[in-house]
């Protein structure tokens, strides 16, 4: 079914659903093809490697490459500096237009010899900004960091403050009312297909010219041409989750640019879409073992005393609020598929103690605690759920494209390694079916070779970032070095461990490695 085109807006009950459900999984290779427009290591003849972060410029981007910007006190974050900077619509043909980067940055309190350069800071997504990511994160970071490194985010084109792909639909939509579209206790596949088709004729429709070019691929093209602007040869990076995909695509991209480089909750380049949902499905029901591990150690626990016990109590609840959803308020619908996208962002955080309160008050038909936790994912669903389709359909390991009797087939195998939260994520696998935009980036391995040592960070329970795609991501990179936490959450950077705090500070800071094979808890 195709959208109105002379209708201005999808109708909202149709869209929650679908958005609501793109906020419950926030995370994400590029082959260097014949429009890459910079030399990387695969094209410097040899002996010449010292002089590639100074390459010449493309006489095209020479305008871009030599603008000046203009940093002012943001306006709510008085602390830090704000500005905006032209980019290419299109890197291969940058006579096509414009568009326009909002970026941040802390300047540094260190001077002379202590100073390194930028640190550029992306907290993952995709669809998310980077510059309230690090207006929320600058102050953790210790004053040795602080003083050596002016701090810089770039809200990545189609998001935030940057040129936003906007496809004139009313934000209320995402409001986290609906879930996933169930029938009779199952995802009603051929429904979701018709509400992604209308999101994807929309966007076509008030965001066609734009969508193309906000993958990964450009976003570090961007990254590129950031770190010129601030003045440096390389480029030093913090990258979680989603992140780590930018930076090892500007890894891949540009190899002898890279400076100092963390990539932490690791996105594994060479998995397919369907295996990346597959993946998160199984991190989350380990995630749910864990927590559920802990709370039997607890008198009250609310879900019982063993794994068994708290998986069925998890599904009892979710199947009462299918079939008798609660309605606390105005416009607000608490259903079983709500209540999992909950339980997810709880263990992400996580939030075990937030999650054991609203399970208890859910159990007695009690909504606070659930209506709490929405709204603080209400935020995160605005900002992220068209930015989210957006970049995730131009790459092949983050949107799949199945049609719905393919997604239907494939839920046997979801549920079969997630019973609890495996059907909630096969249906991301239709996210991309209707897309305007076909992917850009295939699925592959990416080594980098020629770049320093990278440090790559993974979380052995992790459930949206799954440990084995940081061990993946590490074997795969020439120079990477893995640093294993052994615990709970959604990467592992100030998330309770000194040992993974300290490891990073050093690498950051002196370039220092952890040893092979370090374990942190």
């Amino acid at each position: 079914m195709n959208a109105d085109p002379t209708s201005d807006r999808i109708p909202r009950r149709r869209l929650r659903g679908a958005l609501a459900v793109l906020s419950a999984c926030g995370l994400l290779l590029t082959s260097c093809t014949a429009t890459l427009l910079w030399l990387s290591a695969a094209h410097i003849p040899a002996g010449t490697e010292a002089t590639a972060a100074t390459a010449p410029v493309p006489a095209g981007l020479l305008r871009y490459y030599q603008q000046q910007l203009d940093w002012k006190p943001c306006p709510d974050k008085p602390a830090f500096q704000c500005t905006t900077l032209k980019a290419p619509l299109d890197y291969a043909h940058p006579d096509a237009g414009d568009i326009t980067l909002a970026a941040t940055r802390k300047r540094a309190t260190g001077t002379g010899a202590k100073r390194i350069g930028s640190l550029l800071y992306n907290p993952g997504g995709p669809g998310s900004p980077a510059i309230t990511g690090l207006w929320a994160a600058a102050d953790a970071l210790s004053p040795s960091v602080r003083a050596a490194y002016d701090l810089v985010a770039v809200d990545p084109r189609g998001v935030g403050d940057s040129t936003p792909v906007d496809c004139n639909t009313d934000t209320a939509m995402t409001l986290p009312n609906a879930g996933v579209i169930t029938t009779a206790g199952k995802p009603d596949f051929e429904g979701m297909d018709a509400v992604n088709e209308e999101i994807a004729d929309a966007c076509r429709l008030h965001s066609g010219r734009l969508l193309p070019h906000v993958g990964t691929l450009e976003a570090a093209r961007d990254l590129d041409l950031m770190r010129a602007l601030v003045g440096d040869e390389r480029l030093h990076f913090l990258g979680l989750s989603y992140g780590t995909y930018l930076g090892t695509t500007y890894a891949e991209l540009f190899p002898s640019r890279v400076g100092r480089m963390v990539l932490d909750g690791a996105v594994d380049p060479s998995i397919d879409g369907y295996h990346r949902f597959l993946d998160v499905a199984h991190g989350y029901q380990v995630a749910w073992e864990s927590f559920a591990a802990d709370c039997a150690t607890r008198t009250d626990c609310p879900v019982g005393h063993s794994a068994e016990e708290a998986n069925r109590t998890l599904d009892a609840l979710v199947a009462a609020l299918d079939q008798n959803p609660l309605r606390p308020g105005k416009d607000i619908t608490i259903t079983g598929q709500v209540l999992l996208a909950v339980v997810t962002e709880a263990l992400r955080a996580p939030a075990w103690e937030d999650l054991r309160v609203l399970l208890s008050e859910v159990t007695r038909r009690d909504t606070t605690g659930l209506q709490k936790l929405t709204a603080a994912d209400q935020e995160h669903s605005v900002v992220g759920g068209l930015g989210f389709t957006a970049v995730s359909c131009l790459s092949a390991p983050l949107g799949p494209r199945f049609t719905p009797a393919q997604a239907e087939a494939a839920l046997p195998e979801f549920v079969r390694v997630s019973p609890q939260f495996g059907a909630l994520y096969s249906t991301f696998l239709q996210a991309c079916a209707h897309w305007p935009v076909g992917p850009t980036q295939p699925s592959h391995r990416i080594a980098a070779p020629g770049t320093p040592p990278i440090l790559v960070v993974g979380t052995t329970r992790d459930p949206a970032a799954p440990y084995l795609w940081s061990q993946a991501l590490a074997r795969q990179l020439s120079s990477g070095r893995l640093l294993t936490r052994n615990g709970d959450g959604h990467t592992a950077f100030h998330q309770g461990s000194t040992c993974v705090d300290t490891a990073i500070y050093r690498y950051l800071l002196n370039g220092q490695l952890p040893p092979v094979g370090t374990v942190c808890t």
